[in-house]
């Protein structure tokens, strides 16, 4: 069988947030945020904590409703995909693993649900390389482990987008440096990669696009290039300084 012929036949999705809102009783998380992820790149989503990025990604997915507005994957809304793991990879945190299963057995679960054979998990352990403890409880994982394991659930449909929040919390300098070569890989495949992060240094290395948000609302989206001069450092700092503060 050809590896990929159990996938659907569908074109690359494009991502895009429209005028996203999201009110928590009086308080306003996220403020009519718009912007379009590129499919082929990777987009870096960014801002200081408490700035509404996990919720912005939350609604996204269909785990918290939206005020208002409306997230979109090629122009059908996460709920409406028949096989949305298989178009939509999620990590927004590496927790929710059962501690006494293996990581084998864990993404077993996960191909059952989405609908792939089980010769996807050989593969996507090799991917996130942890074929060596396959076998191992997960109880007994670093977090830096759990990381990768959780990333191998969302690679496992070969879906055309990558939603991941923080994907690199608990990876060692040389973790970082797999992530990175990951991530450009799979867009060079097509794929349209969206990831936040707070490590700006790293985000600087691997993104080609980037989106701010800054009290839930949207301070810029565009190209890493079009900062112009600034560094990604010089530039996050200029956007989301406090009200008063340079």
């Amino acid at each position: 069988m050809n590896k990929r012929s159990w996938r659907r036949d569908s074109e690359v999705a494009t991502v895009e947030m429209q005028r996203m809102t999201k009110d928590f009783g009086a308080r306003r998380a996220v403020n009519d945020v718009s912007f379009r992820v590129p499919e082929g790149a990777i987009t870096g989503f960014l801002g200081p904590n408490g700035s509404g990025k996990t919720t912005t990604l939350r609604m996204a997915l269909g785990l918290v409703t939206p005020t208002s507005g409306v997230a979109l994957f090629d122009g059908r809304r996460y709920s409406d995909i028949a096989a949305p793991r298989r178009v939509v990879g999620a990590l927004l945190e590496a927790t929710g693993f059962h501690p006494a299963r293996t990581g084998r057995d864990h993404l077993r679960v996960i191909a059952q649900i989405t609908g792939v054979p089980d010769t996807r998990v050989d593969e996507v352990l090799e991917i996130v390389e942890l074929g060596s403890a396959a076998n191992d409880k997960v109880r007994t994982y670093s977090l830096g482990m759990r990381q990768r394991l959780g990333l191998g659930g969302a690679l496992l449909g070969e879906p055309e987008v990558l939603i991941l929040d923080e994907p690199g919390n608990g990876l060692d300098p040389s973790g970082m440096a797999w992530l990175r070569a990951l991530l450009r890989s799979q867009a060079a495949e097509g794929r349209t990669v969206l990831v936040s992060s707070h490590v700006l240094s790293e985000v600087q290395q691997t993104v080609d696009n980037v989106v701010i948000i800054q009290e839930g609302t949207l301070r810029f989206s565009g190209s890493l290039a079009s900062l112009g001069e600034a560094s990604l450092e010089e530039a996050f700092l200029a956007m989301t300084a406090p009200h008063g503060k340079a």
